[in-house]
């Protein structure tokens, strides 16, 4: 039986498929520009993290969950800000950590205010949809372990950023 929780991880999947495919073109650019990839090898943990979190919501939810209108409208205002992170990264902007040495950081958008926005967005969002349901259980659970998931990824990509942030350091004034 399908309900709301099954159509909208369904909504969901086409939602990250298409971003997927804007990923993709961004990476195979980058690589071609001479971009390297780091924590490849770790990728495929993130992707069936996030795979994992949708079909979670489309198997463990019940279909005649009660949705909480003000949690589902709070998640969909949070894909403004996820885009608002797309839209800033632009042609950088890859699910994957791409790092193209020269390449200006991007200071615009959320990025003026924190350096991993995409990434709080993304723990907000695995907390809000199941809870949006009334599975709090879910929720906590795949929030703990986006977090974890994403420490690492975090720490990958600063590592991978880590010349580009004292390069742009040296050229800031004073």
């Amino acid at each position: 039986m399908f309900g709301a929780p099954q159509i909208v991880a369904i909504l969901l999947l086409v939602q990250r498929g298409f971003e997927e495919i804007y990923s993709s073109a961004n990476t195979k650019r980058l690589l071609a520009e001479g971009a390297r990839e780091v924590g490849a090898g770790f990728y495929p943990v993130v992707a069936a993290t996030h795979l994992g979190w949708i079909a979670s919501l489309f198997l463990l939810i019940s279909p005649n969950a009660d949705i909480i209108w003000p949690l589902l409208a709070l998640y969909l205002l949070l894909q403004v800000a996820r885009y608002w992170v797309i839209g800033s990264l632009g042609r950088y902007w890859t699910h994957r950590i791409i790092t193209l040495d020269g390449a200006p950081l991007v200071k615009r958008g959320p990025y003026r205010f924190i350096n991993h926005p995409n990434y709080v967005i993304t723990l907000v969002e695995t907390l809000l949809l199941p809870l949006a349901f009334g599975a709090w259980g879910l929720a906590l659970i795949m929030t703990a372990i986006w977090g974890s998931v994403l420490y690492y990824k975090i720490s990958l990509e600063d590592a991978a950023l880590a010349s580009r942030r004292e390069a742009a350091k040296d050229k800031s004034p004073g």
